[in-house]
């Protein structure tokens, strides 16, 4: 059983009309949490000082020198500040679109959604929701992080991935949500992942060109949310010569170029789930059985070392993209992942009802990671339409 995408980036669909109205008829965030825009991040290795910050946990730059707090997942540790009302609707908001848009162009992922919802009792947790950037001029993991920092998020552990040119961050939530009973984006509010490409790092060539769409694009590094919520890039649609130059270089800056600031991928926290499919093992069966291809990088299953944190994902859709010429090409689109979170060994003894989400394997793991950027790769999806 095949399933297959075949949608238009370029034209402008019913849902991200409503995207759009939904962002210009919600009100602002409430005066109780003032705009803060985040500081430059330092590279890893960067000397710390602290200075004082309005949000507990966020990097402050000192100069050329940064600090940064890193919360506990211990209970009662870390921030415990949560929006106020109006500002966690607003928020709100701002992910149903994100997930809007999303779910449009992804119909595998919309397809399993369905699938757990009425397999679980209609309850879906997301663990996390990722985004990929270009690291140049602004338009890296800043561009978007300022959205969540603004809302209470606190930033956490960099990630490398030498190899692909790539490093990422990841966010956690605020704890005293005022919404922790819902599902999907009005579930618990998810982590944050964001990647970015060391544009620094590529050939001239392709730098060459990611400076020039980022460069007509204007501001629009600062709206980043907005433009993941409206499905829309900041820049003008690229050049198909260009996009396949990009590609033969990185496929990660060829995905970012055509698909923006949309999400990259949302993610089942698996042992959230009520039935046998809390499981990741027995989730991976099932969606399988019903025709959906997982990522087999690194084999279907990818575990981190210390062996509790487990994660999966489907190969991406494609989307049929017109390009500046006119040119209509297929290209790779999102993709779904999967995680389960094994209890830490400090709190196993603990009985099952009494298990908290700070009782299990929090952050991200390198090697799980690489394997699963490559969800998007021609490689995988070649193998997905064969």
């Amino acid at each position: 059983m095949k399933r297959s995408a075949t949608l238009s980036l370029s034209s402008s669909s019913p849902a991200a009309a409503a995207a759009a109205a939904a962002v210009r008829n919600v009100s602002r965030p409430s005066p109780a949490l003032p705009p803060f825009r985040s500081p430059v991040r330092p590279r890893s290795g960067a000397l710390a000082f602290p200075r004082k910050s309005p949000f507990p946990g966020k990097s402050i730059g000192l100069g050329k020198m940064s600090f940064t707090a890193v919360a506990s997942s211990a209970p009662g540790a870390g921030p415990d500040r949560s929006p106020s009302q109006g500002a966690e609707s607003f928020f709100r908001k701002v992910l149903e679109n994100m997930e809007c848009v999303y779910l449009n162009r992804n119909p595998t992922a919309k397809a399993i959604l369905e699938l757990v919802r009425t397999a679980d009792e209609d309850q879906i947790c997301y663990d996390h929701l990722a985004f990929r950037t270009f690291g140049v001029n602004g338009y890296g993991i800043d561009s978007m992080a300022d959205f969540f920092l603004d809302y209470g998020y606190t930033q956490r552990e960099e990630l490398r991935f030498p190899a692909k040119k790539l490093r990422a961050l990841w966010f956690s939530p605020p704890r005293n949500s005022l919404s922790e009973g819902g599902t999907r984006a009005n579930g618990p509010l998810p982590r944050i992942f964001i990647s970015e490409l060391l544009v620094d790092e590529m050939t001239p060539q392709a730098q060459e060109i990611i400076r020039k769409y980022v460069g007509i694009s204007g501001n629009g590094n600062k709206h980043a949310a907005l433009a993941s919520a409206l499905g829309a890039l900041t820049w003008e649609k690229p050049l198909y010569s260009e996009f396949q130059q990009l590609a033969r270089e990185s496929e990660y800056a060829a995905w970012t170029l055509v698909n923006g600031y949309a999400v990259n991928h949302v993610t089942i926290s698996t042992h959230r789930l009520k039935s046998h499919l809390r499981n990741i093992k027995n989730l991976n069966e099932y969606i399988e059985k019903n025709g959906f291809s997982l990522n087999s990088e690194g084999g279907i299953l990818k575990v981190s070392p210390d062996g509790l944190l487990l994660q999966s994902s489907t190969v991406a859709d494609s989307i049929l993209f017109q390009f500046s010429e006119g040119i209509k090409e297929s290209v790779p689109c999102s993709y779904i992942e999967f995680a389960e979170r094994l209890v830490l060994p400090q709190f196993q003894s603990l009985p099952e009802k009494e298990v908290k989400e700070f009782h299990r394997r929090d952050g991200f793991e390198v090697g799980n990671a690489d394997k699963i950027f490559e969800s998007t790769s021609k490689e995988q999806l070649t193998r997905r339409a064969a």
